[in-house]
């Protein structure tokens, strides 16, 4: 389990993550991450954006279901 401290940034809360959180996580300075509710009532932090993954679930759906129209208007 990690421990994070808030702390105060400019005229704002924020909270410093270490190294191998940001290594676990694969970002780095300045990029965003997410913070969802999780089914249980907790919270979950992600760099990728859970609104994102929905529309391209949609979007491969469409594809599928409809790649013949797709393959024809392609040409």
């Amino acid at each position: 389990m990690l421990t994070l401290r808030i702390t105060t940034v400019g005229a704002s809360s924020g909270v410093i993550l270490p190294k191998e959180t940001m290594a676990h996580l694969k970002v780095k300075k300045g990029d965003v991450l997410y913070l969802t509710e999780a089914a249980d009532g907790g919270y979950r932090l992600t760099p990728y954006n859970p609104d994102f993954a929905r529309q391209m679930d949609l979007a491969e759906e469409i594809m599928h279901d409809d790649r013949e129209v797709l393959r024809a208007l392609a040409r």
